[in-house]
């Protein structure tokens, strides 16, 4: 791969880390009416993925979205208004953080039901199939979603059918508060895949190297007319399952298991890595660093001045023309 692709992976992972710590911020003014869930800590997994994909491919994602959204390229400005549910939101206002959609970019839209998402893009890759378009589909979602009987139905007709979709598990091991161990009777939701005649891999991820290896993969394995494939990401998240909370401690989280994987932030990691290629230097950070706020300001300027939708434009984009 080459060394500015990294680059732009890195500038990526970093684009979303720093948006989301200034949603963290920002959230306890109470302006943002609606609810969030934060992927810091798992930037690796959407930059990996949706590195290999093109602008009319599709990416389908969960109440956890923002890194998604961002990696596909997703308009920064309209997703800052819609998390204030502004008019200027991409969607207009009636979303919220759980509805992100861009559909210039192959974002149709995200699903806030566990696992509702999962279906949603085997059609949109079944459709694609049909129309013979060469277009993939790409779907994120947690390891809470494999839990659901969408996600087994999915996974089956997918293969029966050989249709172009990547089905990305980010497994941060936790549902909420429940424990992967408690929910399920193995760990090893990539198996699945087998009992449905298709490939499946668990891999770091919390390495955007080794994500985008595998999603490189699986990618092309659908446009060759290969089928589909299963990749589950074991990653984790730093802050709580919603809000700006840490939820670590007795009774939630274990400290010491956060702490493990705090020391294994994906972004260090792949910095690290860049450095010893001689790709990035602590400037370049710093200046690529400096030019993610003054975007970061700009969105944040631009949603906070946009308007809110009026009382009698409530039924406004209920029903198409």
């Amino acid at each position: 791969m080459e060394k500015s692709i990294w680059l732009d992976a890195y500038r990526t992972m970093r684009l979303i880390r720093l948006i989301e710590q200034r949603i963290n911020d920002e959230y306890k003014f109470d302006e943002i009416k609606t609810p969030i869930h934060l992927s810091i800590g798992q930037e690796a997994v959407s930059v990996g993925v949706c590195m290999h994909l093109g602008k009319d491919d599709y990416v389908f994602g969960t109440h956890r979205s923002h890194a998604m959204y961002i990696a596909k390229g997703g308009d920064i400005k309209k997703m800052i208004a819609e998390l204030y549910l502004r008019k200027t939101g991409c969607a207009r206002g009636r979303g919220g953080s759980m509805h992100l959609v861009d559909t210039e970019v192959g974002i149709p839209g995200s699903s806030a039901i566990v696992g509702g998402n999962i279906p949603l893009g085997t059609g949109t890759a079944l459709a694609s199939k049909i129309l013979n378009n060469g277009r993939v589909t790409a779907i994120f979602f947690g390891d809470g979603a494999a839990d659901e009987g969408t996600f087994h139905e999915s996974l089956n007709f997918a293969s029966v059918k050989k249709l172009p979709v990547v089905y990305v598990c980010e497994n941060n091991f936790y549902a909420i508060n429940s424990h992967q161990s408690v929910r399920q009777a193995g760990d090893n939701i990539y198996k699945w895949a087998q009992g449905y005649g298709m490939l499946g891999f668990r891999i770091d991820g919390n390495d955007v190297l080794e994500v985008s290896r595998h999603a490189k993969k699986a990618i092309d394995r659908c446009r060759n007319g290969e089928g589909p494939t299963l990749i589950e990401c074991l990653t984790y998240r730093w802050k709580g399952h919603i809000g700006t909370v840490d939820d670590v401690g007795e009774g939630f989280r274990p400290k010491e298991e956060h702490d493990h994987w705090v020391s294994q932030c994906p972004i260090k990691r792949f910095s690290e890595f860049l450095k010893g290629e001689g790709v990035l230097t602590d400037e370049l950070m710093k200046s690529i660093d400096q030019e993610i706020f003054d975007l970061i300001e700009d969105a944040f300027q631009f949603a906070q001045n946009s308007p809110k939708p009026e009382p009698d434009e409530l039924l406004d984009y209920v029903y198409a023309d």
